[in-house]
């Protein structure tokens, strides 16, 4: 426990000296760091985030009651199946600066790994620090968080759906279908009955339509790779991991985002669910990632698919009656099996930044 409490504390240490790195080749474009400083907004941490951020430091060791508090996290308004404010902060323009893109980074679609939620943090801790104006951020740390903040964490969301295929892809009811039906009804893959059906991936759809990320960052775990749709071109490598595409799929947020409507978005994908990476690698897939949006992103294709947003949207929500039908037929099958089979991405006895639950 020691071992792992010193490997936290000197995340901190660590990304404040990648991010001077950082400064000193450019990639802030000359910018001073401390001017980029945030102040709280006068509507964060107000009573139900601070009931979450409670739940958050009562599961994962990595991330403290101060720690959460501390980022100010607003309420969004949205609400997971059971009731758990889905929160998000944005890093907005400075004055003097014109940003040259905006991002969107999302921590937590799956429940059960843990590590994609803990990192989030830690790269808020940096832009809150030296956020210098160079993009405008929006970061939700935990998309899911019914999924997590259970005794037992699950991929899935409190339907028993898995948010990842539940977004809105062309031929959604056929192909998810056939897509579930070659994984043998795994419940971990679950589509739902519908596209954004779910409460949390309605949300993240809309955000996508209001914010107008030019790149999405999403963070999973645990196959150890960097994925990639959208537009190109891919990262060849960030920080540790290197690009290894893993596929595009119904219903996922790769294929509605990236492939619809040509938004870049860059899956990392961390090499364990339960244990953060070093502290080292940490800072420099930050660095990386930073360097890499500076150079590549926006892109004209992302601004001119806005414009058409609606119309995709529209030509994705073609009926296909027979579809519902069959996929509702499905949904108590895999409301039985969810019951049985869900595991955790990996056991809890080697869930060492989730040191502090109780099975």
């Amino acid at each position: 426990m020691p071992v792992i409490v010193a490997r936290m504390r000197s995340v901190h240490s660590n990304l404040l000296v990648a991010l001077l790195q950082v400064a000193s080749i450019g990639l802030f474009a000359g910018q001073s760091l401390a001017a980029g400083t945030l102040t709280p907004a006068a509507e964060s941490n107000t009573q139900p985030v601070r009931d979450e951020c409670a739940r958050i430091a009562h599961k994962l060791g990595s991330v403290s009651l101060s720690d959460c508090l501390a980022r100010h996290l607003v309420d969004t308004g949205a609400r997971s199946v059971n009731g758990q404010a889905i929160m998000m902060k944005e890093y907005p323009p400075l004055a003097g600066r014109k940003p040259l893109a905006r991002i969107l980074l999302i921590g937590g679609t799956h429940g059960d790994e843990y590590s994609a939620v803990s990192i989030v943090f830690r790269w808020m801790e940096t832009l809150d620090h030296y956020h210098s104006g160079l993009f405008e951020w929006q970061v939700t740390p935990l998309l899911n968080p019914d999924g997590l903040l259970q005794k037992h964490s699950q991929r899935l969301n409190a339907h028993g759906v898995d948010l990842n295929r539940n977004m809105p892809t062309p031929d959604w009811h056929r192909k998810t279908r056939k897509y579930w039906l070659h994984t043998g009804k795994d419940p971990r893959r679950y589509p739902g009955t519908a596209p954004l059906s779910e409460p949390e991936s309605r949300w993240l759809y809309e955000e996508v339509r209001r914010f107008k990320p030019d790149a999405i960052v999403s963070v999973h775990a645990p196959y150890g790779v960097l994925d990639f749709d959208g537009p190109p071109l891919a990262p060849g490598k960030l920080g540790f991991l290197h690009l290894d595409l893993i596929g595009t799929y119904p219903g996922s947020l790769g294929n509605c985002a990236g492939v619809q409507h040509h938004i870049p978005v860059v899956t990392v994908e961390l090499p364990r669910a339960g244990i953060m990476p070093t502290a080292k690698q940490v800072s420099r897939l930050w660095v990386d990632l930073v360097g890499w949006l500076r150079l590549n992103i926006p892109k004209q294709v992302t601004v001119t698919a806005y414009a058409r947003f609606n119309e995709i949207s529209d030509a994705m929500k073609v009926p296909m009656a027979q579809g519902k039908a069959v996929a509702e037929a499905d949904k108590h099958q895999a409301t039985v099996s969810t019951q049985t089979h869900i595991q955790p991405a990996i056991p809890h006895s080697q869930v060492l930044i989730n040191s502090q639950i109780t099975n």
